[in-house]
């Protein structure tokens, strides 16, 4: 059941597509002062699952999550913001209800970190809808959910192909190079990423001559290779005479606002910019239909960046640091100045204060953007969606963002943002995974081997291991890292395995991914979600059930020869060294060490269950699916969804199959 909630006057968000009657009894669970705050009296063993893309453990308890989208690769685990907001919980014990807080300003989710028993949540401003669903169980109450915020997004076949990305890629050259190194080596690739470097001079929509001459005949030689491009649009429009896409902006009144009524100014790559005003429908038309510039010249996908959006620095406070900076610099600087100095320095990235400085033309209405900041992604992914749709209208376009809130799943993917080449980052990403899910958010995955930072090999063979079994796929480093195409490290035989392994298992992947999709159900689940009645599963927080076949386990820790691992049942261990080298092994239910060297991937499949698995293929288009065999138990069958992988609405080609092993 759900129950809405509506206090004081709540922005429209369009996270909700379903129309729900405004309750008439007062908010069950929770005590509120009428003043924007949520009070929950947790028991001891409430264990609180969601809030998508936020740090620490699958149960969000002990810590406070701020939802603000907010640019930061540092996930340190004392962060609070991420670059999406999802304000989605499930309370799960004495009770257990889920609970949607739909605000797309600041808001504040301190689980039992003031004080352990007491859950308080509280909006910036009292003007939000709150809704309660209670249900079953867990899956009873996301599946709830999901019908009332619409169908997830579903991309093309090949999008769950791997991906090579870098920021850094400088000209053609250095892509064909990647792709002929690729091919030498042996390792299927079906995508290929233009990070900004394919602009000219970082201007959206726009195509460096110099470097990138003709890349119409680039994408068609790619594409005869089985490779897509995917190249980044940014949030920020250069401000150029000359330039038409600032321009037709600055002619239409497309941008945010200052508060005296002119174009509001900000930083990012491009250095001085204006925002696109993505709250009003004709600039989210006029933005998204400038794909065409791109689609044109044979590019099927996208991704968004910057879109929180990002801001390096705006002129007044720049202008205001300086001078302060000149100020302490006057004379000698002990550890005071030194601390200031270096502050306001880190400050003017993101800083807070500068979102209060531009507004949002809604129905002829000014909005602060502070009130509305969580939405901004959301809707520039919209834009694309949208306009792509009319664009191509016979096939599916790839498209995911950085940036996002509730809704967005409908019109795109997310990537979980920049993060590092360190070892918590592969734990972190698996436990964003459920919460994400329960959000909408399925197509989805890390910077494979870390974006930021200079990764390793046994790092990057664990990170495949992991990642492999993730809808998104890709490999993504930041410019100065350390180059980490698979080809260059020195066991590139065992990380070409794990790929091979991933294009084998892509038609389980995309069955399960469609099923969740269509079913409005989630991919990767916690263990307690299938087994509540276990005590030890409710404790696991580094494995997860992946559709209802596979239970994943990852190494996450340098140097480590294998990982305990708990089984609520029992499962076969199958152990792959390659798509046509492995072994499998029956464990019985209980806690077990799994010994796994660098080169192995070590998974699990569910009692009594079987996985379709293909023979694997140099890229998506040519997997024979004449060669899919079911892996797992004996006399078990599986239920298979496929289609044609390019349709824009997947029932149109969809098939359900039964492989009986």
């Amino acid at each position: 059941m759900i129950q809405k909630y509506v206090y004081g006057h709540p922005f429209p968000t369009d996270a909700v597509v379903k129309e729900i009657e405004t309750a008439k009894e007062p908010l069950p669970f929770f005590e509120t002062d009428n003043q924007g705050s949520f009070t929950y009296t947790l028991a001891e063993d409430d264990i609180v699952y969601g809030l998508g893309e936020q740090i620490r453990g699958i149960n969000k308890r002990g810590w406070q999550y701020v939802s603000w989208n907010y640019d930061n690769p540092n996930h340190h685990e004392d962060t609070r913001s991420l670059y999406g907001s999802h304000n989605f919980i499930i309370v799960c014990g004495k009770v257990t209800f889920g609970a949607f807080f739909d605000y797309p300003g600041k808001m504040e989710f301190d689980i039992g970190y003031t004080r352990r028993d007491t859950m308080q949540i509280k909006a910036a401003k009292n003007d939000l809808t709150v809704y309660i669903i209670t249900g079953e169980n867990e899956k009873d109450i996301v599946k709830q959910f999901r019908g009332i915020i619409g169908r997830s997004y579903i991309p093309p076949l090949w999008a769950f192909g791997y991906g090579q990305s870098r920021w850094g890629y400088k000209n053609e050259a250095d892509i064909r190079e990647v792709a002929a190194k690729y091919k030498a080596a042996g390792i299927p690739l079906d995508s290929i990423y233009l990070d900004i470097d394919y602009m000219e001079r970082y201007k959206d929509f726009t195509v460096d001559e110099e470097r990138f001459p003709d890349l119409k005949g680039l994408a068609a030689d790619m594409q005869a290779e089985g490779i897509h491009l995917v190249p980044i649009i940014d949030a920020g429009v250069k401000i150029e005479d000359g330039y038409s896409v600032y321009e037709e902006g600055v002619e239409k009144n497309y941008f945010c606002k200052n508060a005296e009524g002119g174009d509001f100014v900000g930083a990012v790559w491009p250095g001085r910019v204006h925002f696109p005003d993505f709250l009003q429908p004709e600039a989210r038309d006029w933005f998204g239909k400038k794909y065409a510039v791109l689609t044109e010249q044979g590019i099927d996908g996208f991704w968004n960046d910057m879109n929180e959006p990002a801001i390096f620095y705006t002129e007044d406070r720049l202008a205001d640091t300086c001078a302060e900076i000149e100020k302490l610099t006057a004379g000698n600087m002990g550890i005071d100045e030194y601390f200031a100095f270096t502050g306001m320095v880190a400050g003017l990235n993101g800083n807070i204060g500068d979102y209060d400085k531009f507004y949002h033309n809604v129905n002829g209405q000014m909005v602060k953007h502070s009130e509305v900041h969580n939405l901004y992604g959301m809707n520039m992914t919209r834009s694309a969606n949208e306009a792509l749709r009319e664009i191509c209208p016979d096939k599916r376009t790839l498209f995911f963002s950085r940036s996002s809130y509730v809704g967005a799943h409908r019109y795109g993917g997310i990537w979980q943002g920049d993060n590092k080449s360190w070892w918590s980052h592969i734990l972190q990403s698996m436990q964003q995974l459920p919460a994400l899910n329960m959000a909408g958010f399925l197509f989805t995955g890390s910077d494979t081997g870390g974006f930021g930072c200079d990764t390793t090999e046994d790092l990057m063979l664990r990170w495949l291991q992991y990642s492999l079994f993730t809808p998104l796929f890709r490999n993504h480093s930041a410019d100065g890292t350390r180059e980490q195409e698979l080809y260059r490290f020195s066991n590139a035989d065992a990380a070409g395995n794990m790929i091979r392994i991933r294009y084998s298992l892509v038609p389980y992947l995309y069955s399960e991914f469609l099923k969740a999709a269509l079913r409005d159900e989630m991919m990767f689940r916690p263990l307690a979600f299938d087994f509540a009645d276990d005590a030890d599963a409710k404790q696991v927080d580094d494995q997860l059930l992946l559709g209802n076949e596979l239970m994943i386990a990852p190494i996450y820790k340098q140097n480590a020869k294998g990982r305990y691992v708990y089984l609520p049942e029992e499962m076969m261990l199958v152990r792959m060294r390659s798509d046509e080298d492995y072994e499998t092994e029956i464990l019985p239910k209980g806690h077990h060490y799994v010994p796994a060297e660098l080169n192995e991937l070590v998974f699990f499949i569910r009692n009594q269950k079987a996985i379709p698995f293909a023979k694997a293929a140099k890229n998506t288009a040519e997997t024979d699916w004449n060669t899919v065999r079911l892996l797992g138990y004996s006399g078990c069958s599986y239920e298979m969804y496929a289609d044609n992988g390019t349709s824009p609405n997947p029932e149109d080609s969809l098939t359900v199959s039964v492989i009986e092993k």
